[in-house]
């Protein structure tokens, strides 16, 4: 995964209220301690709902846009 790719959650966080196949977008990259990514996940009018720290097993890249 790369900064800016689309990505769909594969399980629900409910902590976040994020149900499983929300979109988001990759927003930072970490690599210590561990490989992880920060995702962005946004209402349909752009507004921010969640950001979130997630592992790569975590969500599954797709391809195309947000909509």
């Amino acid at each position: 995964m790369a900064l800016y790719d689309v990505v769909e959650l594969r399980e629900a966080l409910p902590g976040e209220q994020l149900p499983a196949g929300a979109v988001g977008t990759v927003v930072d990259v970490f690599d210590s301690p561990l490989t992880a990514y920060n995702h962005e996940f946004t209402d349909t009018d752009g507004r921010i709902v969640a950001m979130v720290p997630l592992r790569a097993d975590q969500v599954m890249r797709r391809d195309g846009h947000l909509r």
